[in-house]
């Protein structure tokens, strides 16, 4: 199993940014799709964006297309969201995840707060 450990969240004002940071241990992430999730008091899990680590294929939910970027490092076995733009709507607990292609079982992170303030 991989271990996630979500950190950079915290109270950012609506426009501004902020960077998220997943950091993975006891396996390699070459072989996985990772991705960020986001869920909001009272609401779903709902997927972010996701990318394949080889091929750095990359998706993004509608809601946040062009303002935010996922990233990976594999030097440092770690991925990133960099939020920009951010908006009241974003603010939720965010989730890093990690999978086996095409069908794996997610594992998970804790998870990082992020609020966006009006």
């Amino acid at each position: 199993q991989v271990q996630l450990v979500e950190s950079g969240g915290g109270l950012v004002q609506a426009g501004g940014s902020l960077r998220l940071s997943c950091a993975a241990s006891g396996r390699t992430l070459m072989r996985y799709t990772m991705a960020w999730f986001r869920q909001a008091p009272g609401k779903e899990r709902e997927f972010v964006a996701d990318v394949m680590w080889s091929a750095r294929i990359t998706h993004y939910a509608d809601s946040v297309k062009g303002r935010f970027t996922i990233s990976r490092d594999t030097a440092k076995n770690a991925v990133y969201l960099q939020m920009n733009s951010v908006k009241p709507e974003d603010t939720a607990v965010y989730y890093c995840a990690a999978r086996l292609p095409p069908e794996g079982d997610w594992e998970w992170g804790q998870g990082t707060q992020v609020t966006v303030s009006s």
